[in-house]
């Protein structure tokens, strides 16, 4: 079998080609082409941790692969990522074990390009201000990845560090064709941005409705089991859009708070999610009907995403004599 490690992984995942492809395995997914069952998880409870198995096949990619993937939040600030991850890939054809791929790096390209999809699909196509929420991997990944589908002429940062902040600031800097600025506080950022990316690990929502101006789009890809990203407000008069209903309204480790604590409440039903990402990719749901709509994609993580970013490496390994071959 072939090992690919992260360097690998981030020197052959094309972004452009990775958005443009997910358009086809979610639609996939929302049409049960795709098996893909809700994310397991086992608690490293001492410390606050997550093993998380997510295993799927997604026809549209040929993939047949899995993820194990770990949270471990008291990382942050450490050097160790605070998501890591293996995907191991599969023959489709015959079930051989074909490939170990780094999976820390794609879990936070795919995740970008998810919300880059979302961002085509709903924000409005005048969009010229870009919020980022968070300074950590995400948030680099979302900026790079939502840039692409968007003209925007301002970046915004925001972070509970503002010197983190800043280090990634002057990273995008260098990277985008945009003017960057470090905003103080999370309303700040949000103040008259066209699209916010939300990617914290909050216990308390980094985005709330009275920091929304009309026709913003969100998107939110955290988590944290003990809290949220997005306030009520903004959940109840937003578009929600979701990769997967069965993945985002089941029960820990693989829904999001963000939905489930006011459908519990009763300020909501499951029926307010208005559509999965892939109803959009193939029309049988409408996107945002008016520039005054506020949007809302809310990311959970779904196997077909990696499947998808693991052939499109693969696929490119081999074209070009990289990775490493091993014998179990």
């Amino acid at each position: 079998m072939l090992v690919i490690n992260r360097r690998l992984v981030q020197e052959l995942l094309d972004v452009d080609a990775l958005i443009d492809a997910l358009g086809g395995v979610m639609a996939d997914l929302s049409a049960g082409r795709a098996s893909v069952p809700n994310r397991v998880g086992a608690r490293v409870d001492e410390r606050d941790g997550l093993l998380a198995a997510m295993p799927g096949y997604t026809p549209a990619a040929g993939a047949l692969a899995s993820k194990l993937v770990t949270l471990f939040p008291h990382n942050a600030g450490t050097g160790v990522p605070t998501h890591q991850a293996v995907i191991v890939v599969f023959d489709a054809v015959d079930g051989r074990p074909a490939a170990v791929l780094d999976g820390t790096a794609i879990t936070a390209i795919r995740t970008g390009a998810g919300s880059a999809l979302a961002t085509r699909l709903l924000a409005r196509e005048d969009a010229i201000t870009l919020a980022i929420l968070g300074t950590g991997v995400q948030a680099l990944s979302h900026a790079r990845a939502v840039s692409r589908v968007r003209a925007f002429r301002e970046v915004r940062v925001a972070g509970r560090d503002r010197a983190k902040a800043d280090e990634l600031a002057q990273q995008l800097a260098s990277e985008l064709d945009a003017p960057l600025r470090v905003a103080g506080s999370w309303e700040e950022a949000c103040d008259g941005a066209d699209v916010v990316c939300a990617t914290t690990h909050a216990v308390e929502p980094v985005v709330r409705r009275a920091w929304l101006s009309a026709g913003t789009h969100v998107n939110s890809v955290g988590f944290n089991p003990s809290g949220r990203e997005v306030d009520d407000a903004t959940v109840i008069e937003s578009l929600v859009v979701v990769e997967s209903r069965a993945s985002a309204l089941a029960p820990f480790p693989s829904g999001s708070n963000d939905l489930l604590e006011p459908i519990a409440r009763g300020l909501i039903d499951a029926e307010h999610v208005h559509a999965e990402v892939g109803q959009l990719v193939d029309g049988s749901r409408p996107g945002r009907t008016s520039p005054e709509q506020l949007t809302l994609y809310k990311s959970v993580g779904v196997a077909v995403q990696d499947g998808l970013a693991a052939a499109l490496v693969l696929r490119a390994a081999r074209e070009r004599g990289l990775g490493q071959d091993v014998e179990l």
